[in-house]
């Protein structure tokens, strides 16, 4: 029957955890198991203050009942219960005025011999947990260790190590002490490790990214050819431009040329009349 409202217990408990944090619950001492006639502190780690958080229960005797209505004494942002009796197991969390709900703790206090100690809170995937087997006069006697109901191991010690936890660990666990008794069971909750986003990335200009080889060359060929294409008929249309003009006739070798012609036939003409003249009289004397 215990544990029938036991395991009811621990599925309410995944139902609140399913809801919106806005406030962390922690115990001291942080174990999930208690003797009786021991003190405990449960505290509300606000976000908003004004939300006005207020620790509640769910027991096998009561349900949804609130600190100092019948258990426990509240002080500020704490409840504090002075003296643990077996009634007081169960799931316990943080309540605003507006309904919403921190995380949940399950909390057993036994009036047996033997408790095992294990995490209130759940371990993160990848940490090492230990697990202690006690009873009220001592901690390191000789321990069996179970997983659902399975035997793992015997530690003489009385603690067990479970190294990098993964969601396989998670389960069912207890553990018992010859001759004591076999101590309550209490469930061990892993978490995966938290994920990050990463960051957009940043976008670089085409300037600060040196481009491959063969881009470079290409680049090198097509910047040639733009300027050959552009600058070439450019330079050879004044090439030409040029040459046109230097063979151009100029204005003085016009006249000169003009002038010169007429003044040697003159004289051409003078030395044949003169000629003529001279012949003529040559012929009249005779």
């Amino acid at each position: 029957m215990e544990e029938t409202c036991l395991l009811q217990l621990l599925c309410l408990t995944s139902l609140l955890s399913c809801t919106t944090n806005q406030a962390h619950l922690t115990v001291s001492p942080s174990s999930s198991q208690l003797f009786e006639d021991e003190f405990i502190s449960l505290t509300c780690e606000e976000d908003d203050s004004s939300a006005g958080w207020t620790l509640r229960r769910n027991t096998t005797r009561r349900k949804m009942s609130q600190c100092g209505a019948g258990w426990g004494r509240s002080a500020g942002s704490s409840c504090i219960i002075s003296v643990t009796v077996p009634w007081d197991s169960g799931v316990y969390w943080c309540e605003s005025r507006e309904g919403a709900t921190s995380n949940s703790i399950n909390i057993s206090v036994t009036g047996g011999s033997v408790i095992l100690q294990s995490p209130v809170l759940p371990v993160m995937e990848g940490h090492d947990v230990t697990l202690h087997c006690k009873t009220k006069t001592s901690s390191n006697l000789p321990a069996a260790f179970y997983k659902d109901g399975s035997f793992i191991r015997t530690e003489p010690a009385g603690h067990m190590t479970i190294r990098h936890v993964t969601r396989s660990d998670e389960g069912l666990y207890k553990c018992d002490i010859t001759g004591h008794g076999e101590s309550p069971p209490s469930w061990l909750t892993v978490t995966g490790t938290p994920t990050t986003t990463a960051p957009p990335p940043t976008l670089t200009p085409p300037t600060s990214a040196a481009p491959p080889p063969d881009s470079d060359h290409l680049h090198l060929v097509l910047t040639v050819l733009y300027y050959l294409v552009v600058f070439c008929p450019y330079f050879i249309s004044t090439f030409i431009m040029v040459s046109l003009y230097r063979q151009r006739p100029t204005g003085n070798d016009l006249p000169v040329s003009m002038a010169t012609a007429p003044s040697n036939q003159a004289e051409q003409r003078l030395a044949e009349d003169y000629d003529d003249i001279a012949a003529v009289s040559t012929v009249h004397h005779f």
